[in-house]
């Protein structure tokens, strides 16, 4: 079995890691680490074709993503982690699925600089919540498409203050459709490449 079989039989039925328990969790990155080591693009910010794109994420250890999942009567539905190289942004959608017609968004679009052939500073810079019907969300590349062309969304669109932000991502394997990254916390996600419609 290859190494990215291995890991992706380790994350299978993980929920993005909702239903992991520690042993699962060391099981996970120790498939982690030794795909790590047969990474095939060692310069990931110079492969633009590959980074560029919509990211859907199979597993993460960070609790901030997965603590959207613990609000009376919601579920974390699709977690995306859009890439856009040209413009040096990434944008966080998390679906939430909820009651029908209350399923929810929250999106976070940041800004990012290049400090390493693997590292990006990321700079958070606004956030958009609100009932998906009420901001006419489709997917994400729907969404990045109404955001960048400066569209603002009710009830909640905001500017996140730059403040002392010293959030880092770096990409530590990346092939034609899966990409691991771990984050200045600690945190590890694994994503897959999606393909959606405008």
């Amino acid at each position: 079995m290859s190494k990215k079989a291995e890991l992706l039989e380790a994350i299978a039925g993980k929920n993005r890691g909702l239903l992991a328990s520690e042993i699962d969790n060391a099981r996970v990155l120790s498939a982690i680490q030794q795909l790590e080591d047969t990474n095939p693009t060692n310069k990931p910010l110079e492969a633009k074709d590959l980074l560029n794109g919509d990211w859907r994420l199979l597993y993460t250890t960070s609790k901030g993503i997965l603590g959207l999942d613990r609000f009376p009567l919601f579920k974390l539905g699709q977690i995306y982690q859009c890439i856009r190289v040209s413009e040096a942004k990434v944008y966080n959608i998390a679906e939430i699925i909820g009651l029908p017609m209350l399923e929810g968004l929250v999106s976070v679009a940041a800004s990012f600089d290049p400090i390493s052939d693997r590292r990006v500073n990321v700079i958070f810079e606004r956030s958009i919540i609100g009932l998906q019907r009420f901001l006419g969300y489709k997917t994400p590349a729907k969404l990045i498409q109404q955001i960048e062309s400066g569209k603002k969304f009710l009830p909640i669109d905001f500017k996140i203050d730059r403040g002392d932000q010293q959030g880092w991502l770096e990409t530590t394997y990346l092939d034609q459709d899966m990409r691991i990254g771990r984050g200045n916390e600690g945190n590890v996600f694994v994503l897959t490449k999606e393909t959606f419609l405008v």
